[in-house]
């Protein structure tokens, strides 16, 4: 601490306390007897805020209208139980979208680091305002992929409906950047997402400053595991998400495209699926 930052608050006690001896201020700034003797001499005569009493005790003479606060009470000691007890943790709906980018190791191999941390954030600054626009919340970024959260911390009766339409609004949303990054750096950007909707469990994960709100459970591993199912820039959703959805999937979307290698997979993870392309001329218009 530098000697001004020691006047100010030896000046902030000395006008709480009214009074403090010489001793106080020396084991309370860890003053030697050189740094003591400046601290009188800028109380006394620089700032002429205190004045000496039997060469022992600063005595506070500024603002002397205004009688000194009493100290705070310290705060009582926190007990064991309460210092140890975990925050609670929410057991609630979700859907999670997991959205991941397609070959980014031949992307990285593509570019120079520095060019391929500028695509990068660019892509995720592209999903990052599609899923604000539809009221998401990005939990993680993981590499290259997105961990996305619909129904937490924010609960809509549609958020099944929300995180599909922001898949299919980040896979338009890409298109127009390619068209940018093709002129640019000669790269073209897909993805591949997944959708599920379960019960998760959402709370701290983590010690010590490294600490997340994530959602536990089967959810967010079924919505990861279908991305890893869906073809570049397709939507793959579980059969529990297609139940929320009501009909609002556009007629074009509406029949589900899977292969047989698909069903077969689907069937080890133990979920079903259905298959959407993203592929509308203006998606967005379509899930207004």
């Amino acid at each position: 601490m530098d000697f001004v930052a020691v006047v100010d608050q030896a000046i902030a006690l000395l006008r709480q306390r009214g009074r403090l001896t010489y001793r106080t201020l020396q084991r309370q700034f860890q003053l030697d007897e050189a740094a003591l003797e400046d601290l009188k001499v800028e109380l006394i005569e620089g700032q002429r805020l205190a004045s000496d009493e039997r060469g022992t005790v600063l005595v506070w003479t500024g603002d002397a209208a205004t009688p000194p606060a009493p100290p705070s009470p310290a705060p009582p000691p926190a007990t064991p139980e309460a210092a140890s007890a975990p925050p609670e943790a929410e057991r609630r709906q979700l859907t999670v979208l997991f959205c991941d980018l397609v070959d980014s190791t031949v992307l990285a191999s593509q570019l120079d680091p520095e060019d391929l941390r500028e695509v990068v954030r660019a892509y995720q600054d592209t999903c990052a305002k599609v899923i604000a626009r539809f009221e998401g919340h990005i939990a993680q970024y993981l590499g290259d992929g997105l961990l996305v959260y619909f129904g937490y911390p924010l609960a809509h009766e549609d958020d099944a409906q929300r995180a599909v339409r922001a898949g299919l609004g980040i896979v338009e949303a890409l298109g127009q950047l390619n068209t940018h990054l093709t002129q640019a750096r000669g790269v073209q950007l897909a993805v591949r997402l997944g959708v599920h909707t379960g019960l998760v469990v959402v709370g701290d994960v983590g010690g010590g400053t490294r600490q997340e709100q994530l959602a536990l459970g089967e959810t967010p591993n079924l919505a990861a595991r279908l991305q890893g199912l869906a073809a570049p820039n397709t939507l793959v959703i579980s059969a529990a998400t297609f139940q929320l959805l009501g009909g609002s999937l556009p007629a074009s979307r509406s029949a589900p495209r899977s292969s047989k290698a698909r069903r077969s997979r689907s069937r080890s993870i133990g979920c079903s699926t259905r298959v959407w392309p993203a592929v509308a001329s203006k998606p967005s218009a379509a899930l207004a």
